[in-house]
């Protein structure tokens, strides 16, 4: 006399919706770290230099185009009304770092006419985006 086979399958792992988990989170936090570099500032071909350093603390971005037209946090503004608008986004913190992104064939007298305008504001610390030079 012979015994029937066992009829149950046999305990398997199935991995497939584990993997599936995996891509999701994956690309989550792919998908998540693009949004981290995210600048407040208008597209412009920044200069180049070897000191660059990361600004976390930045509040106030102004962006000068190719052309010399202004962008304060990527709303255009005229340069009389540069300063006021600035002053009211200050009022709220006691130092506050305004970022200018000059574009590199912005000329220098431009530059320093948008610097001198900030520089009036107390409380107001400048800086200068470029990219680091490889």
């Amino acid at each position: 006399m012979r015994l029937p086979d066992d009829p149950s399958p046999s305990a398997q792992i199935n991995i497939v919706p584990m993997i599936d988990v995996i891509f999701a989170i994956l690309s989550f936090f792919i998908i998540a770290t693009l949004f981290l570099n995210r600048s407040d500032a208008l597209p412009v071909n920044l200069p180049q230099a070897k000191t660059v350093k990361p600004q976390l603390s930045t509040k106030v971005t102004v962006t000068i185009g190719e052309t010399g037209d202004l962008a304060l946090n990527r709303e255009p503004i005229q340069l009389d009304a540069l300063a006021t608008e600035v002053q009211d986004l200050t009022e709220t913190t006691e130092k506050v770092v305004v970022v200018i992104h000059a574009d590199e064939q912005v000329g220098h007298g431009r530059v320093v006419t948008v610097m001198d305008r900030i520089r009036e504001i107390e409380g107001a610390k400048l800086a200068i985006a470029a990219t680091k030079k490889p």
